[in-house]
């Protein structure tokens, strides 16, 4: 990843963490979203995108076993709310060339998912 994409990236993180600090999601509302929105591709057991239990806390592209897009896994970023927030409004613009096509536009849709995926421990 190029110095000025890693500049617009870090960016990105700081004002998805600034938009949602002091706020916090409701995991119960996530996890209709995520069954809604993620388990096509991020099924429990595994499937055509990698498990997202213990995502937060976990560097992108980092899982063994699963065959990131070389965007994702060369992107730098250690997954943390704000990062998956930012992540989640659009993951091409945070990380172009990533696999990643599903989008939440929705803030409040956003913060409960991600309080979902923080609940989730390997």
């Amino acid at each position: 990843m190029s110095a000025t994409k890693l500049i617009l990236a870090a960016a990105a993180l700081l004002v998805a963490g600034a938009a949602g600090a002091g706020t916090s999601g409701d995991p119960a509302k996530g996890q209709a979203v995520f069954e809604d929105r993620c388990t096509l591709c991020h099924a429990p057991g595994g499937g055509q995108g990698p498990s997202l239990k213990g995502v937060v806390g976990r560097k992108a592209g980092s899982l063994p076993g699963f065959a990131y897009s070389a965007a994702l896994a060369g992107s730098g970023i250690l997954w943390s709310e704000a990062s998956l927030n930012a992540f989640l409004s659009d993951p091409a613009k945070l990380v172009p060339g990533t696999a990643m096509r599903v989008i939440v536009p929705d803030g409040d849709e956003r913060r409960d998912l991600v309080a979902y995926l923080a609940s989730l421990r390997p």
